[in-house]
């Protein structure tokens, strides 16, 4: 990138100082908190994590009560958030944590790095913000930021260029004020130099320093790599239900969703018929189609193409656990592609 980074820092830390979001998980340098802002935080939106990073630190405060938590809970607890076996690694790491530091966060950047779950991204991020070291933390709203202020056509999904930025950053980190400048360009990615659409430059504190921005040619950068076509899978579910319990079932123990409950399903796209001789087959009794519902679900790689039957039925069949209202909501976790469907019954 050739840029003197040097340059950015003033106008930088300034503009956080006065405008950046009050994040609960940027009132603490606990490395506990931080962490797990950190990997709820990827690949989720700011405003969704609010409401699981208070609910989550309630009820998992340390990381002792993390590595002890059975999974069924806390796979409960992050239910709705997605990836869920960032959570698993969650629970991996301080399994770690406790066997191997005593039950203490570490401090060393490579001894956070090589915990499960935990990217040089993440050890950054971490180890800059907790203990102030010179750590540059590289994501994808920084390395837009950084494309775009030195006009850098490099594609940002190459590790290459992320190794590069990371390396010209160290210069802009030795100064001091690590913790800080790590948000800050967070911030500026997420607010400002925005990923989808134009960025907000009259905004900009560096708009003055940002070579795309005088050339007129952000709207170019960054370069990234064609995205893949989405599978597409059509997939019939049954929402069968014998008065006020309904049937579930475990998903396998790898794969999509591993172990996370969900409800019956088979591939392909039922019609009513079809749907209900199907349910006769499996030995239920079904007395009544109640309502038909149809709902898309896309994950990063596919996407679901559901028809749900919402079927009471007699003959409840021991294939299945059968859970009732106040169960979804406490106990069992269902991932959104599922749960959307309990939703709308309730």
């Amino acid at each position: 990138m050739n840029y003197q980074w040097l340059d950015i820092k003033k106008p930088l830390l300034q503009w956080y100082r006065k405008e950046h979001r009050d994040l609960k998980w940027r009132n603490t340098k606990n490395p506990y908190h931080i962490w797990i802002s950190e990997i709820m935080l990827q690949q989720t939106r700011v405003e969704a994590v609010k409401g699981y990073y208070d609910r989550f630190l309630n009820e998992i405060p340390d990381v002792e009560t993390l590595a002890n938590i059975s999974e069924e809970r806390l796979l409960k607890l992050w239910e709705g958030l997605g990836y869920y076996n960032r959570a698993r690694n969650l629970q991996k790491a301080a399994i770690t944590i406790m066997n191997d530091y005593n039950g203490v966060f570490p401090v060393e950047y490579e001894a956070v790095l090589s915990l499960s779950g935990i990217g040089e991204y993440t050890a950054g991020a971490i180890c800059s913000i907790c203990y102030n070291a010179q750590t540059p933390a590289v994501d994808g709203n920084v390395l837009r930021v950084m494309s775009r202020v030195s006009e850098c056509y490099d594609n940002i999904d190459l590790q290459t260029t992320k190794k590069n930025a990371r390396q010209e950053l160290l210069a802009l980190y030795a100064q001091g004020d690590c913790g800080e400048l790590t948000q800050a360009l967070m911030e500026l990615g997420a607010t400002v130099c925005v990923p989808n659409g134009a960025p907000k430059c009259e905004q900009c504190p560096l708009r003055n320093k940002c070579i795309a921005h005088s050339k007129n040619s952000y709207m170019k950068i960054p370069v990234r790599q064609p995205k893949k076509k989405r599978k597409v899978e059509e997939m019939t579910v049954f929402i069968l239900h014998d008065e006020e319990q309904y049937g579930i079932q475990k998903r396998a123990a790898n794969g999509l969703l591993a172990n996370m409950w969900e409800f019956p399903h088979t591939d392909g796209k039922l019609n009513v018929d079809e749907a209900m001789e199907y349910v006769s087959r499996q030995g239920f009794e079904p007395v009544l189609l109640e309502k038909e519902i149809p709902y898309t679900h896309i994950f990063s790689h596919v996407e679901w193409r559901m028809t749900a039957y919402y079927i009471s039925c007699r003959n409840k069949q021991s294939n299945l656990t059968w859970v009732n209202k106040h169960e979804f909501e406490h106990r069992y976790a269902l991932p959104t592609a599922f749960k959307t469907f309990i939703e709308k019954e309730f």
